[in-house]
Order: structure tokens, then sequence, then C-alpha cells
């Protein structure tokens, strides 16, 4: 792959690209509606269920399908980028998704919108993120610019999957869920037009070996683990079963791996990526993060719907109090990162969350008034906001730009895994009996998890305090 190999040619790079709209807009644009996907469907649970003649089961299943194929088809996503150009992916991804959401719209029955939503929908998602989070990287390359692109990226991203039910629950209010792939679609169309402006900094390798075999492997296994999940509410011999197979097909993956290395043969993901300690722990962050937060996002949004009675535009109204709080934070990355190291971010970011959802406990549990999860839901927005864009920003400057295709198809995986585990987690818990007991012990598990999240940015490696650039 042709990369700038001096200092000066990265900076004459730098000088060229367009900053900040004729990039960041439709970069920022492609996070939001795929984030948005994600989320908004939560506060159409109801309607869904009785237009197409199915259950709150069978909703969460589409929802939790969609994230498990962006998932499982992240790396191989990412490695494409590197083989046909980060722009034709991006803008291919895009055309793959817009037909999705224009099927899911026109869907007579969940069959036809676990096609159109939750797997062209997911398939897009996987080429189209990808080239998203690499072209920021190699087109802003100082802390403070990518902090910038991240931070906007990433708060437009939060905003989507937080602000995902109330315009969801508008949408549907005033005219119906279908009306809300529509959108989609009418977006996608804006980034599509946006998306001729942007120029690939880097030339795409046609050489660059794409290992079937292994994207096999890991999809498999990836798709097996959340199967997993997901039966947990049906049988617990076939959750164990599924997770096993999910688990022993990782391990072929990671086998099929080092065999190719030894061969000198090219892999779908070299095992050096796991060998970076920075790397790993944000990883985990991100992880972490997106679990939180699509977790938290169909607990309270199931309980409001089934419990309270509340409507989707009730829902979504009640929800923007997180949405708030996120973009409040997240459009603050560019100065956080200027005066606090990413590892004080990240661990200020789980701290905020966990005690949303301890406020959200406290003040929800047997109020009968809406207001009670406001102050929760902020917090868990503003801390949401705070973290997302430092941790994205530690794995991306892990690795020089010659990975950047292994390395962000990866971290999107990873991400999105702990979207889609996240919503199993908490379906599991709330779809047999949403009442207050599950509802509760469905945010405990969520709090504990956020605490787990913290012990590993504790763990980052401490860092001088940013300077500012230019």
């Amino acid at each position: 792959m042709s990369v700038p190999s001096t200092p000066e040619e990265a900076g004459a790079r730098q000088e060229k690209r367009p900053w900040p709209r004729k990039v960041l807009a439709p970069l920022a644009l492609a996070q939001f509606v795929c984030s948005f996907a994600g989320s908004n469907m939560t506060v159409m649970i109801q309607d869904i269920s009785e237009d197409l003649d199915t259950t709150v089961q069978g909703v969460q299943t589409a929802i939790t399908i969609f994230l498990l194929v962006m998932a499982a088809l992240m790396i191989p996503g990412g490695i494409l980028t590197d083989r046909y150009g980060r722009k034709r992916c991006l803008v291919v991804g895009l055309a793959v998704y817009g037909v999705g959401a224009l099927l899911s719209a026109v869907a007579p029955g969940l069959g036809i919108l676990i096609l159109g939503n939750s797997i062209l929908e997911g398939i897009g998602t996987a080429l189209l993120i990808p080239p998203v989070y690499i072209l920021t990287t190699l087109l802003f390359t100082n802390v403070a610019d990518r902090a910038r692109a991240f931070g906007a990226i990433m708060a437009m991203g939060g905003i989507g999957a937080a602000a995902g039910p109330l315009i969801g629950g508008l949408i549907t209010s005033a005219i119906s869920w279908r009306a809300a792939f529509v959108f989609q679609a009418l977006v996608v169309g804006l980034i599509i037009v946006l998306s001729r402006r942007i120029e690939d900094p880097v030339p795409p390798d046609p050489d660059r070996v794409f290992d079937t075999g292994g994207a096999v492997l890991s999809a498999t296994g990836l798709v097996l683990v959340v199967m997993g999940i997901l039966a947990a509410d049906d049988n617990a011999w076939l959750m164990a079963g599924l997770l096993l197979a999910g688990a022993l097909v990782l391990v072929a993956f990671f086998r099929w791996v080092r065999a190719k290395e030894r061969r000198g043969a090219q892999p779908l993901l070299r095992t050096a990526l796991f060998r970076n300690r920075t790397s790993n722990l944000g990883l985990i962050t991100q992880h972490t993060q997106w679990l939180m937060l699509m977790g938290v996002s169909f607990v309270v949004a199931a309980y409001l719907q089934v419990v309270r009675g509340y409507d989707a535009i009730g829902t979504g109204v009640i929800f923007s109090a997180s949405t708030l709080g996120l973009l409040v934070s997240s459009l603050g990355a560019e100065r956080f990162a200027k005066r606090r190291e990413q590892r004080t971010l990240v661990m200020g970011g789980f701290a905020v969350t966990v005690c949303g959802i301890g406020v959200l406990l406290a003040m929800a549990h047997g109020s009968p008034s809406a207001w009670s999860f406001v102050p929760g839901l902020l917090l868990i927005g503003l801390g949401m906001g705070v973290m997302l864009t430092p941790s994205v920003n530690v794995v991306q400057s892990s690795f020089p730009e010659s990975q950047q295709g292994e390395i962000s198809g990866l971290s999107r995986s990873v991400s999105n895994l702990g979207s889609s585990v996240g919503t199993a987690v908490a379906g599991t818990i709330l779809v047999a009996d949403p009442a207050v007991g599950p509802y509760a012990v469905a945010l405990a598990v969520l709090a504990a998890i956020g605490l787990c999240g913290l012990g590993a940015a504790a763990m980052l490696p401490r860092t001088p305090a940013p300077t500012r650039h230019g």
C-alpha cells in the first residue's frame, strides 16, 4: 500500500484536505444514520408488533440481528476498504443500506423487515462504517484536529443512538413507523451526494488478499455467541451449547490466523493487533460503552411502553434528556482533549454513567412522574459523550496508517458487538416479564458492567496532558 513516508508528505496532505464541511459532514451523517437505525426501533416496539402481527420478542430479535450482522461483518468490511478503496466501500455500503431501508418501509411481515433492516442495512453498515473511521484517521493527523473530527463523528453517532427514540417517536406518531425507514433512505441519499467531495488519501491496494476462511470463522463465532445470549430466556442448555460452539469457532479462527501467519500468508487480522495493550484496553472500553448505551436504551424504552403505557412520542421525549447530555459532552471533545489525558476522560465518563444509572434506579423506581427519568438519563448521556471519542482515539492512534483498515474493522466490530450484546442481555432479562423487578435487575447488571469498564479504563497508560496545536 502506498502511504506517506515523511512528515512533510503527511503535512502536505493535511493542508490539502477540505476541513471541515466537505469531509466531515458526510462522515458524521453516515455514523448518525447507522446509530439511529440501531436505536429508533425501540420506541416502535408496540406499533411494529401490532402492524406486523408479531411480538415484542420478535421486534427485539430484528433489532439484535441488525446489530449482530454489523458486528460479524465489520472486520471483513474493514479489510475490503484496503482492497477496493475507502470511498468506494463507503458509497457501496450506503447504497446497500438505502435499499434495505426502503425494503423495510414496505415490509408486509417480520421476515421482510428482518431482510431489509437486519440483513441489508447491517451489511451496508459493515461496508460504510470502517471507511468513516479510516478516512478520519488518515485525513486529520494531529491530536487536536483528530479529536475534533472524532468528537463530531461520535457526537452524531451518540445523538443518533440517543435521539433515535425521539425522532423515531415523532415520525411514528405523526405518520407511521414505516416513514422512519423512508427518513433513513433520504439521509443516505444526501450522504451519497455529499460524499462526492471526499478524496481517498491512500489509493486502493488490489493485491490485498481477502481471507475468506477467516471471515467465515470470525462471523460464525460472533453470531453463535450472541445467539447464545438471546437463547438465555428460552433454554439454558441451548444457551450453553451456542456459547460453547461460538467460543470454539473463535478459537478455531485464531488458530487459522496463526497458521496463515506461519506460512507467510495474509490473514484476516494479524495477531500483532492484539499485542498492543493500550489498544486492547481501549477496545474493552468501547465494547462496554456501547453495551451500556444500547442496553439502557432498550430497558428504559421497553419499560416505558410496556409497563408505563407511554406511546412512541412520549418515550422519545423522555429520552431527549440523554440526547441533550450526549450532545453537550460530545461537542466538547476537542476542548477536553486539549486539557485532559484520554485515560482521565474515559474513567470520568464511566463514573458519571454508572452514577446516572444509580440515579435512574433511585428516582424512577415507584415514581409515577415521567420527569423522574430525566436526571438519570441526562447523566448517562453526559458520561457517554465524555468517553466515546477518547476511547476511539486511543485505539485508532495506536497503529500506523498501513494497519488502519484492520484496526478500524476490529474497533467497529467490537463496538457493534457491544451494542448487540447490550440489547440481547437487556431483552433476555425483560422480555419474559418487563415489570419493575426485571427492569431494576437489568439496570443493575448494566451498572456492574460499567464498573468493569471503569476498571479497564483505569489500566490505560498515563500520558502527558495534551498541548494545543497550531
